[in-house]
């Protein structure tokens, strides 16, 4: 699964932005004393956005940003052969960038997705902006010995059920998880 299976999975804006505060909200349930949430989502990100994050504790991570113009969504495996640390220039790899429209530029070049040579680390980019009716991506020519580590990455929300969640918990948090708490958390994001 890469961005290209992703965009066609993901909710629209509104859905997204609904499930990705249910996944940060049962996180912060479920560990309540954690420094390092797995989900976050951070209702001031900057003025007039928002944005959710997922942090593995092992490299590998994603942003959503949302503005006023949309979604912007950023996901980096450091595993994965399209990493920009796995390639010789140690640049994002072709494609993945190139077709971002200029609404979202700032984005791209956001500091807190870069590292400390201002090069962005990512694996998978996607958008999608409120008049637009499905996400967009950039044309990639992927690796033959690998993807961009979109369909593990993005799963809870490509497949965004109260299941899916309670069954990535329980193996996650090593406890039980009652469904219907999860899902009573998830139909008050979804309002």
């Amino acid at each position: 699964m890469t961005a290209y299976d992703v965009a066609r999975s993901l909710p629209d804006i509104p859905q997204l932005r609904a499930l990705c505060r249910a996944l940060a909200a049962l996180d912060a349930v479920l560990d309540p004393d954690s420094d390092y949430p797995y989900h976050q989502y951070n209702d001031a990100w900057a003025p007039g956005e928002e944005m959710a994050s997922m942090r593995d504790g092992a490299g590998n991570e994603y942003d959503i940003v949302f503005t006023a113009a949309g979604a912007f969504v950023r996901g980096f495996d450091h595993e994965s052969p399209m990493s920009p640390y796995a390639n010789d220039d140690e640049e994002p790899w072709p494609g993945v960038l190139d077709s971002v429209p200029e609404v979202f530029r700032k984005c791209v070049e956001e500091p807190a997705f870069s590292d400390e040579f201002d090069m962005p680390f990512l694996t998978v980019c996607l958008w999608r902006e409120h008049g637009d009716t499905s996400w967009r991506h950039g044309e990639i020519d992927f690796p033959e010995d690998g993807d961009d580590g979109a369909g593990w990455l993005f799963a809870l929300l490509a497949d965004g059920t109260p299941e899916a969640y309670r069954k990535w918990a329980q193996d996650y948090y090593e406890e039980p998880v009652d469904l219907a708490v999860v899902q009573r958390v998830f139909a008050q994001f979804s309002g």
